[in-house]
């Protein structure tokens, strides 16, 4: 009876609020559902009922939301660019002239895939294996996927110098259990993707029993790769990636791959060293290469090619892309307007010279300095919080409070932007642009492998709604597209903002501190900076978070995978709690505020936090994303770590049995 004249009392209080404020638009809540019950329903409810997912989405929510009006922004300045004249060479006429040719869909329908012609033509004369190799390179360099890729980041156990990592790739479809897992779905996945290579082949000219061949081609070789990956799992650990070979060391495990003469191709000249990040799929990638015919292979290469640029030729290839891999794969109804296709593109393709334009115009200086402090408020409640913990040892604080002072912020745009005068951007024709970008991108990045990491580098353009933390950089990444409300509102009280761009913040921090950003030491080294029994203290408590989102269904009897996504569960966890620390901080500072909208502090803080994950999702979609991706769902994300926080508890006389509040015997905490 007291917990039920409690839940009342709470919502007779919510039932009056106005959705005139700042900060959270209270008409997107559910009143009538119990906040101890189902917080997300109570957070987000009247939205979730009366959005739909847009026809040219698979998904929605609030970050698809702040998308859309950047992309509108960016349609603004890019329209106004290609509607005047550039000096030749510079940002402007490169950035005008790829979007311009982007748009021009007459002249796209025009060319076909004429421009393509010269690489098929490198596909048609392969005569041996040596051949298919240098071909495998040309693509690589393109984007177009072939065989494998190389990723260029520092050295794990050396972080100041630039290494090159092969890493296993080769697939047409997002992950290898789309060519493994036996279920129904996935069985449905591959029929549908066999009758998309046939079509994409019939389309290149080919005629109906070449294109059937030629599917079932790709199709086994694909199969074969994909068993010889690694899983999403495994690929998680970075401290197994860090397999490290001279040339000769992975000649002998690889015999038929010439790694010396490859990067020749691909990167000028050859490295000491390189690392074979999945050395499993290398040694089936190598055998592979004699026990595949040439004519196989040459069938791999054209698929690889036309999959890479279908998006940006003509309709009927646009069309066929589309089909598979948004609406089979994703679910979505209908294709995005080309301007935002365009838009998207130019953003990949030259995102520092566009997003330079882009903070001018939309990133105020007076919104970096508020981001700055915020950031410097919650580093300080981490450094707290470390302070604080009774399961760590003090040595162990001590590396964990250098690595934390230690950790660099980047706070809206590059303070030194990329030159891309090395880029050449013509006016002829959009999918040689995009291959010149790609190019250009690849080269750049194969250009670092052996010479110092250059820190200032950013790895998100400045429009992205996103943030990243960089392990071997010891670095936190926060894009000026993602500082802007409703995550980040010059207007709204402060509880509002550390809920939302204040729990965005604190994830990053506490990914430098989750079971693989742990692994690597202040300076961004992989090394064990812990004691032996802090570190067993660290895996006891993150096994309660893997069991916790282990027992997540969606899609009927698919699971949240608990170990794949531990390390951005471990960060939302902590980041909600620092965050949460750090409000109280800045209301020290600033006194505490009366009621907003009938609501406290507290509890603005977490309809704001819970706010920013309503999202929807086509069932499609949501299966990709578990079966792919680190991140849990969204409902997961907002309830999952609310669940274990007492100060949640608190906020909402959320009791014990409660749905909203997990048993105190499972109650996560490390952070």
């Amino acid at each position: 009876m007291a917990k039920k004249l409690l839940v009342c009392l709470l919502l007779v209080m919510f039932a009056g609020c106005s959705s005139e404020e700042p900060g959270l638009d209270l008409s997107n809540m559910d009143r009538s559902a119990d906040p101890a019950q189902d917080f997300y329903r109570f957070a987000n409810g009247a939205w979730l009922d009366k959005t739909p997912i847009p026809e040219s989405e698979s998904r929605w929510g609030i970050g698809s939301e702040l998308r859309d009006r950047n992309k509108e922004a960016l349609k603004v300045l890019l329209t106004q660019l290609t509607s005047a004249e550039h000096e030749a060479g510079s940002n402007a006429q490169k950035v005008a002239d790829f979007y311009r040719t982007g748009m021009d869909s007459a002249r796209i329908e025009e060319d076909g895939i004429a421009h393509l012609q010269p690489y098929f033509d490198e596909i048609a004369a392969i005569r041996n294996f040596d051949g298919v190799l240098k071909v495998v390179a040309i693509q690589q360099r393109l984007g177009a996927g072939a065989l494998f890729q190389f990723l260029v980041v520092g050295d794990f156990k050396q972080s100041d110098i630039n290494a090159a990592y092969a890493f296993q790739g080769g697939l047409g479809m997002p992950d290898r259990d789309y060519y493994t897992q036996d279920s129904e779905r996935f069985q449905n996945y591959r029929t549908e993707y066999l009758t998309h290579l046939q079509k994409m082949f019939e389309l290149l000219g080919d005629e109906q029993s070449a294109a059937e061949a030629a599917a079932q081609t790709v199709m086994r070789m694909e199969t074969r790769l994909a068993k010889a990956s690694w899983t999403r799992t495994q690929t998680r650990n970075l401290a197994s990636w860090y397999n490290k070979r001279t040339l000769d060391e992975a000649k002998k495990e690889t015999p038929n791959i010439d790694w010396g003469q490859h990067f020749e191709l691909v990167a000028g000249a050859a490295p000491e060293y390189f690392v074979l990040a999945q050395p499993d799929f290398f040694k089936e990638a190598s055998a592979m290469l004699t026990s595949v015919s040439i004519d196989d292979w040459k069938t791999y290469l054209r698929w690889h090619l036309i999959n890479a640029t279908a998006p940006y030729l003509s309709s009927e290839l646009v069309n066929q892309d589309f089909h598979f891999f948004r609406t089979i794969l994703r679910g979505t109804k209908e294709l995005k307007p080309r301007w935002k296709r365009a838009a998207e593109a130019t953003d990949g393709a030259l995102g520092e010279a566009l997003g330079q334009i882009y903070v001018e115009k939309h990133f105020p200086i007076e919104a970096k300095a508020r981001a700055n402090q915020m950031v410097t408020d919650l580093r300080e409640a981490f450094r707290r919080r470390i302070e604080s913990l009774e399961w760590m040892s003090d040595e162990t604080k001590q590396q964990a409070f250098r690595k934390l002072e230690k950790m660099a912020q980047k706070i809206g745009y590059p303070d030194t932007w990329r030159d891309y005068s090395a880029l050449e951007i013509e006016p002829d024709a959009y999918v040689l642009n995009v291959l010149r970008a790609n190019q250009f991108e690849f080269d750049r990045n194969m250009k670092k492998i052996g010479n110092p990491v250059d820190k200032t580098e950013w790895g998100m353009t400045p429009p992205t709604v996103n943030a990243y933390f960089h392990p071997v950089n010891n670095e936190i990444v926060f894009p000026a597209g993602i500082l802007q409300p409703p995550f980040f509102d010059a207007e709204a009280d402060d509880a509002v903002n550390y809920g939302a761009m204040g729990a965005v913040i604190g994830h990053e921090i506490t990914h430098g501190f989750d079971d693989q950003g742990s692994t690597f030491d202040a300076d961004g080294n992989l090394t064990n900076w812990w004691t032996e029994d802090d570190r067993k203290q660290f895996e006891t408590r993150a096994s309660v978070i893997e069991e916790q989102f282990d027992s997540y269904t969606v899609l009927d009897t698919v699971n949240v995978n608990g170990k794949l996504t531990l390390g951005e569960n471990i960060a939302d966890l902590g980041g909600l709690a620092v965050a949460y620390d750090a409000l109280q901080i800045a209301l020290e500072k600033k006194g505490r505020p009366e009621k907003i909208a009938g609501f406290t502090p507290e509890q603005r803080f977490f309809l704001s936090f819970a706010t920013a994950w309503r999202a929807k999702y086509r069932d499609d979609a949501m299966l990709n994303l578990v079966k792919t991706n680190p991140h849990s769902p969204p409902l997961y994300r907002a309830t999952g770590p609310i669940s274990n926080l007492p100060i949640f508890f608190e906020a909402f006389a959320v009791q014990p049995g409660d749905a909203m509040r997990r048993p105190d015997s499972l109650l996560a905490e490390i952070w």
